[in-house]
């Protein structure tokens, strides 16, 4: 490194001579990012189910409205892929920081933008229009939000405890969930229903882009350092193009896309389905069952830091094929004896108990899989669009489906879709060991 070069380092130099960034420094950043981008999406989720079925399409029945508003709910995942590539994009003609300033910003601002949405009753089918293009808008910006900051965090943990660190950024997804259901229940359970739609459901959204300004602030403070620009450059992880990308990775592409579709495909169907399960059909207190749920996603951050324990023990690979292979006997028993039935609470609570604790054991090493699939040059551009389309495709339209089907034909195929995830992941884990096996 040369002697300018230095000058503007903090001293802090590993064994190469090269800057280094504590892994803890990354992972605090990495926590606080994903937990404001997985608000914003819970927030919308939890809105699908109590709010815009009444205020956006209040001419359906409430099922049919339920199922209009979850396929709004898929269009951001439809739209991620495509705000990757725009933003990385912007990442090499601007850099990083620009690129996370304009991407959080729209993320925050979509999403509390949606608090000031006038109803049906006031401007029609526009109500609708708008509601999309919003949901639009946060799928383009979650893909922008990509900082690259999980990839440095494995590279730069100490071999032995890269399961451990990989686990790390997925903490966001349970923090999310807990914020965006503790205000849902709070002010679903305060207020009256009728107070609640005029108002009530509003601050939730609001508070997004609060969320966001602090969530910007802490990855900023990171990544505008001289010392991750240097640290990004050295290890490779520069933005690179999707045509280059694919022309050399390619394959890896498509088999890192279905590793964690188990993982990916659970999801959804321990936070927002359930809830509009028990909304349409039972009779159970949607803010009791949201407390349930936050309880479940503490268990489901539990397990996510076992992931970590584990995957250092036996290798992310096979703690992959473990709880896919747990998922799927959890489907098994869903398709035999659906645990979450009728009226009956200990069900509905074992379910999503047990489901979350699936979910963190799967869903911690995912990241880690995903990164640890491509080489380095390759790997900042390549993990985020395999979660893109990760994302698309395992649990984008699984609220969706889920109720479609088990509205349908009952909740016994619920654990069919499930189990369809489980083994798409194994076969993945599988065709990829066969063909080079990097998940180690």
């Amino acid at each position: 490194m040369s002697a300018e070069t230095a000058s503007h380092s903090s001293g802090r130099l590993d064994r190469h001579g090269r800057d280094y960034v504590p892994p803890g420094e990354i992972a605090i950043g990495v926590i606080i990012g994903r937990a404001s981008e997985y608000f914003d999406f819970f927030v919308f989720g939890l809105g699908c189910v109590l709010v815009f079925p009444e205020l956006v399409f209040p001419f359906a029945d409430r099922l049919t409205a339920t199922l209009y508003a979850f396929g709004i709910f898929a269009l951001a995942f439809v739209t991620r892929p495509l705000g990757t590539v725009m933003f990385m994009a912007l990442d090499r003609r601007h850099g990083r920081a620009t690129k996370l300033t304009v991407a959080l910003f729209l993320l925050g601002g979509s999403t509390a933008a949606i608090a000031f949405l006038p109803g049906y009753e006031t401007i029609g089918i526009w109500s609708g229009v708008i509601l999309a293009a919003f949901r639009l808008l946060q799928g383009i910006a979650l893909g922008g939000a990509w900082d690259g900051l999980s990839s440095l965090l494995a590279l730069n943990a100490p071999p032995n405890r890269r399961g451990w660190y990989a686990m790390l950024p997925q903490l966001g997804a349970p923090i999310g969930f807990m914020l965006a259901a503790g205000l849902f229940a709070y002010f679903e359970g305060a207020l009256s229903e009728q107070d609640f739609l005029d108002w009530g459901w509003r601050y939730p959204f609001f508070v997004a882009l609060t969320i966001n300004v602090v969530a910007l602030f802490a990855r900023l403070r990171m990544v505008a350092t001289h010392e991750f620009a240097q640290l990004m450059e050295t290890r490779e992880l520069m933005p690179i193009s999707v045509t280059e990308l694919i022309r050399a990775h390619g394959g890896t592409l498509v088999i890192g896309a279905f590793v964690p579709l188990a993982s990916f495909a659970l999801f959804h169907l321990v936070t927002i389905f359930p809830v509009s399960w028990i909304n349409l059909f039972t009779d159970r207190s949607v803010s009791e069952f949201l407390m349930v749920q936050t309880a479940g996603a503490v268990v489901g951050a539990g397990a996510i830091l076992t992931s970590g324990l584990v995957a250092d023990q036996i290798g992310r690979r096979n703690t992959l094929i473990l709880a896919g292979a747990m998922i799927g006997f959890f489907s098994l028993s869903s398709i035999i004896a659906p645990l979450l039935f009728g009226d009956s609470l200990a069900g509905q609570t074992i379910y999503v108990i047990i489901g979350f604790g699936l979910l963190g054991l799967s869903y911690g090493q995912t990241a880690g899989a995903v990164a640890s699939s491509f080489g380095t040059q390759y790997r900042y551009t390549g993990a985020a669009l395999t979660s893109d389309l990760a994302w698309l495709i395992g649990a984008g339209f699984a609220p969706l489906v889920a109720l479609t089907v088990s509205s349908e034909f009952g909740l016994a195929w619920v654990g069919v879709y499930l189990l369809s995830g489980a083994l798409c992941t194994l076969a993945a884990l599988e065709i990829d060991r066969r063909m080079q096996g990097r998940y180690s």
